[in-house]
């Protein structure tokens, strides 16, 4: 039993880092803020927002209070983000949350971790291609380019619309009536054409994009980190547009009731919303990358992290102000709003918005998920080959590979709400777990020298712990018993391969 709790030293990672497998180290303080706001800034702001205002299947909305769940979020992510801190400038190498659960809480806890992270990027990355891929379409048509629905939607959606319109025909009820996303993904099956009698229906641009993506990051962290750089300029750039321009139509009228459903809809609310604040961590996989971690790595977090809860909370005042609460409960409210006021050509900038905010997303999970096999492969709990580097870009390649193939495939295929709420409790699960090392090592290692503290320990770790499980509980059951049985695919996985050919278990 002892052996599954074993721990591996920060010296030991600290040392094998710097021996002959160590990534290149590029990034500055700037460079880690804008990968930092070009993960979290991304598909969650542009999508969640209106179903967290407007309410939904199971959840009640905030209305206007959705500020007040954004900055209850932004507390949240806090607590989580001053943890991170602590670690990602005391442990500076590749893996993140893994990486840190190692030397505090043991192997298995680590792996549980690692298996956990695959939710957050690679699942999560999912979601965000399949969002890119419904922005990109919706500005082809609006310049009047014209996209085969069967190459633009997802089997999953296609046949779960083609289920809802036959039992609205079935029931003497207009098709029409279920809206045009679903008439779209039943169309898409409809017209697809067949191959030995299995309709063909594939998401090609959520494919290539990822493809695409995937291309730029094995050629190497500098160029993805330039290449993140400019698509989160104009990706701020177009949110500040939808501010600047958007208040001047402001209905003051619209902001009441403020909370119409008290504080069950603001805590509703923040847990849908907490998909649009997924990403700061992702900095903390670039730590191995950093030129100076120990300082810049807190610098990253923190400040994207604020940068971003003030342009949330920015978005939110305006659009709730724009548009009254309970129509704003739609997959683009940001352009809806535009829209209603008559400014279609303002709805279509945002639009553009959207695929520049979504992109920044994909490039930088995609960043951070190859990065977490890498680590875990080092350690001997994946197979050599994941901890392969490639010799010139010095870039962990085939992991890059292998998930942009995977995320690519999955995204092509898969409906985007059966994957958001798994990445959430994924996310909250890791943030819980790091903040929980942060106490334990603080107890076990208390002269280790720390270029970051987090302030009021255990005070700090302890409200992180428990605002995340509050987030967590919020979510639907359905999603716990999906999370559960992804964790217990990834313990048979563990005690199949990674317990028996641990570097540690071995004595490497």
């Amino acid at each position: 039993m002892s052996q599954l709790f074993r721990l591996k030293s920060l010296d030991r990672m600290l040392g094998e880092a710097e021996r002959g497998q160590s990534l290149k180290r590029t990034l500055g303080p700037f460079q880690l803020t804008i990968l930092g706001i070009g993960a979290i800034v991304g598909a969650g702001i542009f999508s969640t927002i209106g179903t967290a205002a407007a309410g939904g299947a199971g959840h009640t909305g905030a209305g206007p209070a959705i500020v007040v769940s954004f900055v209850l979020t932004a507390i949240v992510c806090g607590f989580a983000a001053l943890c991170y801190a602590e670690f990602a400038a005391m442990v500076p190498i590749a893996g993140s949350a893994y990486t840190y659960a190692y030397a505090t809480l043991g192997e298995l806890v680590a792996w549980i971790i690692g298996w956990d992270l695959i939710i957050e990027y690679a699942v999560g990355n999912v979601a965000v291609a399949i969002s890119w891929s419904g922005y990109f379409q919706e500005l082809l048509r609006n310049m009047g380019v014209g996209f085969p629905a069967w190459l633009g939607t997802d089997y999953r959606s296609a046949a779960m619309a083609a289920g809802q319109v036959a039992e609205a025909a079935a029931a003497g009820i207009d098709p029409a009536s279920l809206g045009p996303a679903v008439t779209l993904a039943a169309q898409a099956l409809a017209e697809a054409p067949r191959l030995a009698g299995l309709p063909i229906v594939f998401n090609l641009p959520a494919f290539a994009i990822v493809m695409l993506i995937t291309w730029v990051l094995v050629i190497g962290i500098k160029e993805s980190a330039w290449v993140t750089t400019g698509t989160t300029f104009l990706n701020v750039g177009i949110i500040l547009f939808f501010v600047v321009v958007g208040i001047f139509y402001v209905k003051p009228a619209n902001w009441t009731p403020f909370a119409p459903h008290g504080f069950t809809g603001i805590w509703g609310a923040a847990a849908i919303i907490f998909f649009a604040y997924i990403g700061f961590d992702a900095v903390s996989t670039a730590a191995e990358e950093t030129r100076n971690p120990q300082r810049d790595m807190p610098v990253g977090m923190i400040a994207s992290l604020v940068i971003c809860t003030v342009i949330y909370i920015a978005v939110a005042i305006v659009l709730t102000g724009l548009l009254h609460w309970e129509q704003l409960g739609t997959a683009q409210p940001l352009a809806t709003a535009f829209s209603a006021i008559g400014m279609n050509w303002a709805a279509g900038v945002i639009s553009l918005g959207a695929v520049f905010a979504c992109t920044s997303v994909l490039m930088v999970f995609q960043l951070g998920q190859p990065r977490i096999f890498f680590s875990m492969a080092r350690d001997g709990l994946l197979p050599p080959w994941a901890a392969k580097i490639h010799p010139k870009y010095r870039t962990p390649h085939v992991t890059t590979i292998l998930t942009g193939i995977v995320v690519a495939l999955f995204a092509s295929v898969t409906n985007i709400n059966e994957v958001v709420e798994l990445t959430n409790i994924g996310t909250l699960f890791a943030f819980a777990l790091v903040s929980a090392g942060i106490i334990v090592l603080r107890h076990v290692d208390p002269g280790r020298k720390r270029p970051f503290r987090t302030p009021l320990v255990p005070l700090v770790p302890l409200l992180s712990i428990f605002s995340c499980l509050w987030l967590a509980v919020q979510l639907p059951a359905v999603t716990w018993w999906r999370f559960i049985a992804w964790l217990a695919g990834g313990l048979v996985l563990y005690f199949l391969y990674g317990h028996r050919h641990s570097r540690l278990r071995e004595g490497n």
